[in-house]
């Protein structure tokens, strides 16, 4: 069988080992309390679906619809971010609609890379931060991502050492999977950095209102002098329980936009017209329904981490995301992240992602997403605690 270019860059997918397994344990009739992928459960807030449904029953919105998405949606988006950061966008020129934020994040990357370029990532990541570029044919120089300030050290060793020099480099706070956060000092540090080293940023902020205990996520955007470097990609899928619905933004630098549009206006005729609509709708409209999903995900993170500590797995908390990123209890730590997600799901009924699948400096870690409720939540934490207090064999 023919091993095509593209596919022989990509390495085996790390999260199918423990998809299988949770499948092939479903199969078998075993109640898998599923932590593994950031897949909101909630449904989307009904005044966004009542919309969907009238601009359906219009058969004008039937249609081929625009690649870079309707003047409404486009101009809604630039009205959030200037209610929201204070940040002034031309709908025309720095905002463009993507068929959810990974689609816009792969075909920029096909656009703005050509084979030998480099690209600075952190390390750990979401894939797509790192195979969108892959793909594209680029190199990859991987970051360290420890602490916000260690990896402005990292980047200038990069940038020091590689030739040639790194076209872009990307960012993504509140972090997938570690959920770090910064703060606008931060930013402001970065836009100073693609400045001096004339370099693209690229930034995710998909979980920028999944916040917690008083912390406000800023935007890259809202440093004075930001877009003449930095493209921001926002999405609706956790903001508003949309994950499904695949719609996502770019925001920021007219040249990375207008790149974008090109390539989109030969892939694609954009999303369905009444999604849109419906979008519009949840950018402009009332916004205590993105609190409640907010409060949601906190009420479940103090649930499975107070869980946790009393099954002695005591784990950093959160202040942002969907997500807790745990440390492998120490007596499990030499099996490795892998091994160790495989065994949670085979004695205690609990999957999560393994660490090394967002990199190699994801080793030791696992990533829990809350996705169940707290019911089911604490159903797996005392799994979680007879496995730990059975040595990882529950049935000993």
């Amino acid at each position: 069988m023919e091993e095509f270019y593209r596919l022989r860059r990509l390495p085996p997918y790390v999260f199918a080992v423990v998809n299988e397994l949770k499948y092939a344990a479903r199969q078998r009739g075993e109640d898998i309390i599923d932590f593994g992928m950031g897949n909101p459960d909630q449904p989307t807030p009904q005044h966004i679906v009542d919309k969907m449904v009238a601009a359906i029953e219009d058969g004008r919105n039937h249609r081929y619809s625009l690649s870079v998405g309707i003047g409404g949606l486009r101009r809604a988006i630039c009205a959030y971010y200037k209610r929201r950061f204070d940040v002034d966008l031309d709908p025309k020129t720095e905002a463009i609609v993507t068929i959810g934020s990974k689609e816009g994040f792969s075909h920029l990357a096909f656009a703005m890379t050509q084979p030998g370029d480099t690209i600075l990532v952190p390390n750990p990541t979401y894939p797509i931060h790192v195979y969108s570029f892959v793909l594209a044919g680029a190199d990859i120089l991987h970051v360290p991502l420890n602490q916000p300030m260690d990896f402005f050290e990292g980047l200038k060793k990069a940038m020091e050492s590689a030739w040639p020099r790194p076209k872009a480099v990307v960012v993504n706070f509140p972090s997938n999977p570690t959920a770090m956060v910064v703060d606008l000092e931060f930013y402001e540090r970065m836009v100073a950095f693609a400045e001096e080293y004339q370099i693209y940023v690229i930034s995710d902020i998909a979980y920028s209102e999944i916040c917690f205990d008083g912390y406000r996520s800023p935007s890259m955007l809202q440093v004075k002098g930001a877009k003449k470097w930095v493209v921001e990609f926002y999405t609706l899928s956790k903001t508003y329980n949309m994950p499904g619905w695949r719609v996502g933004f770019a925001l920021g630098n007219p040249t990375l936009v207008r790149a974008l549009a090109r390539i989109k206006s030969y892939l694609d005729y954009g999303m369905f017209q009444p999604i849109q609509i419906a979008s519009t709708v949840a950018l402009n409209g009332p916004q205590d329904c993105v609190d409640e999903i907010r409060a949601l995900y906190q009420s479940r993170r103090d649930v499975l981490v107070e869980g946790l500590s009393r099954a002695g797995w005591e784990v950093e908390i959160p202040k942002a995301s969907m997500f807790v990123w745990a440390k492998i209890p120490e007596p499990f730590a030499e099996m490795g992240s892998l091994e160790f997600s495989k065994r949670l799901l085979q004695e205690a009924k609990v999957a999560v992602s393994p660490g090394i699948g967002f990199g190699q400096y994801g080793e030791g870690y696992v990533r829990i997403a809350l996705i169940e409720n707290e019911h089911r939540t604490r159903q797996a934490t005392r799994n979680i605690k007879r496995f730990l207090n059975a040595g990882g064999d529950v049935s000993a």
